[in-house]
């Protein structure tokens, strides 16, 4: 059995129902076996880089999970095919989306996946969720979130 690793999950959509969708990825994590320890409140916001759609619901989730990064990725893309993402536009209009944002072990990078992700430090729709739930964290090169 591997150790438990902590993941910081960031969560978003802006077509169907994304409540629901958020709540179906939440909950397939957890039937993988993966344990939800805290979820954000749902944040309206604005799309970005790509404004003609409609606006986004985001959360963000901390987790503990066996998995390393590349097999949690993986879990996360086979959850966003099951709730009915289809490949699209990028930054358009999705029924859900799933990123891997930070993870206790620090950095991870790969040719399919970057820990902490590499644009968090400048989207707020992710920033305000993650400080909801952990007002502390603290980036692998030492910042404090709240700082970015």
């Amino acid at each position: 059995m591997r150790p438990r690793s902590t993941y910081w999950i960031g969560l978003g959509a802006n077509l169907g129902d994304p409540p629901r969708a958020m709540a179906a990825m939440l909950e397939g994590l957890a039937a993988a076996g993966d344990r939800i320890e805290a979820a954000s409140s749902l944040y309206r916001t604005a799309p970005r880089d790509l404004e003609d759609q409609p606006p986004f619901l985001n959360a963000a989730a901390r987790l503990s999970s066996e998995a390393d990064p590349r097999a949690l990725l993986a879990r996360v893309k086979d959850l966003e095919s099951a709730i009915g993402r289809r490949p699209g536009l990028r930054f358009g209009p999705r029924l859900i989306d799933c990123d891997l944002l930070l993870w206790s072990g620090g950095a991870w990078s790969d040719a399919a996946l970057v820990i902490p992700h590499p644009r968090l430090a400048d989207r707020r729709f992710a920033l305000v969720p993650l400080l909801e739930i952990d007002p502390d964290l603290v980036l692998p090169d030492g910042r404090g979130l709240a700082e970015c």
